[in-house]
């Protein structure tokens, strides 16, 4: 199972989902769906900004268990 971990991400840089959507030009409602791992197709450009952002890898905002 994939899971998105957005919020452990934001939690550990000390930001919050409106401060990473200033960041990259991401709206609101898009950050919130992607914190709360509501997501059902990930959009790479997204996560790639989110990265960016925040300055870390994909292992940092994505995991996997199995």
């Amino acid at each position: 199972m994939i899971r998105l971990t957005v919020d452990k991400a934001l939690e550990k840089y000390g930001l919050t989902r409106y401060e990473l959507g200033k960041r990259t030009g991401i709206q609101y409602q898009i950050i919130d769906n992607y914190y709360k791992n509501k997501v059902k197709r990930y959009d790479s450009d997204i996560l790639d900004r989110i990265c960016g952002a925040l300055d870390c890898q994909i292992s940092d905002i994505i995991e996997y268990k199995k």
